[in-house]
């Protein structure tokens, strides 16, 4: 039985080690929510044959070695032999020990079924990979995310069980990039369902009423080595930080054929869209290094991910750690 066992598990880990080995090679399209989900399963199972079954063989085990060992010292004492060598407590601990390949699978099921519920259904971490947020999140500012602030979402499938907030204009949010669902995105909501969003111009107006914007001190971008206009837009509530570069033009080059995509107007000027109804329309505050809804499209709502709230490290800049809008 513990052969078997031991090369079964050796057999599953080893499959969990190469897909994560071709996840990280590029060879296949990774999903870090169904490897978790599908981790919990198989340590779960594990976990719940410990407890119902091979602990309690090991339990019964050391009973039957502790009921020998008194059956063998009442046979040497009638032998007149009261002095034994006793060496029952390392083969005790040697029995009751959980072998290799539960330590490694039902020893790890409540750590990994604690990450499984706190990373689903609360709190997600994420990198921020690229500059499209710019000045308000920076290339490798590890951020947090709020799963329920938008509702709570079934892990995997992410269909939502139960509402909570709508997002609003101004939010920050992480949703699957529709294009590529596998691949999650990070922008700030510009277009709610039913708004016409207008970005012409590098100025963007909302149901026709052009949103504040104020010039603040150019930004000097360390990556990039360069500086860029900054201003300080006003969206309902909300104040944020952005950036234009005059040296981009205002026409939306190489826009997708993507759904909804009749509910747009492109010009030398910009785009001009009505956002339908369960959508979102989506910009990087980095206006003109974005690759946002301009160019691939409206967010479902079922696309949704959570609310970007925090900022928890940036190893190269730890002045970066704290909350932002």
């Amino acid at each position: 039985m513990r052969g078997a066992m031991s090369s079964i598990t050796a057999l599953v880990l080893a499959a969990f080690v190469g897909y994560g080995a071709a996840w990280y090679f590029g060879m296949v399209e990774g999903n870090f929510s169904a490897l978790l989900f599908l981790a919990a399963v198989v340590t779960g199972i594990y976990w719940v044959a410990e407890r119902l079954y091979f602990l309690p063989q090991r339990r019964k085990a050391v009973a039957a070695l502790d009921a020998n060992a008194v059956l063998r010292q009442a046979e040497l004492a009638k032998m007149g032999i009261n002095q034994v060598d006793d060496n029952t407590q390392e083969a005790r601990s040697r029995l009751i020990m959980q072998p290799w390949w539960l330590d490694w699978t039902a020893g790890l099921f409540p750590v990994i079924i604690i990450v499984f519920l706190l990373r689903s259904f609360l709190f997600e971490p994420f990198k921020i990979p690229s500059g499209s947020m710019i000045p308000t999140l920076l290339v490798n500012d590890l951020i947090l995310v709020n799963k329920f602030h938008y509702g709570v979402r079934l892990p995997v499938i992410n269909r939502k069980i139960l509402d909570n907030h709508s997002p609003e204009r101004g939010d920050v949010m992480v949703f699957r990039y529709p294009p590529k669902p596998s691949l999650d995105y990070i922008k700030r909501v510009v277009g709610i369902p039913g708004d016409e969003v207008a970005y012409l111009n590098k100025k963007l107006t909302i149901n026709g009423k052009p949103l504040p914007k104020v010039a603040l001190p150019d930004f000097f971008d360390v990556d990039s080595m360069r500086y860029a206009k900054q201003f300080e837009e006003t969206n309902g509530e909300r104040k944020y930080r952005l950036l234009n570069d005059d040296d981009r033009p205002s026409f939306i080059a190489g826009a997708d054929n993507f759904p909804y995509r009749d509910n747009c107007r492109y010009s030398t000027e910009g785009v001009v869209c009505k956002v339908p109804e369960g959508h979102y329309f989506m910009m990087g505050d980095n206006r003109d290094n974005s690759l946002d809804s301009r160019y691939w499209g409206f967010v479902p709502e079922q696309n949704i991910v959570g609310k970007a709230f925090f900022v928890w490290m940036n190893f190269g800049n730890l002045k970066r750690i704290g909350s932002f809008d």
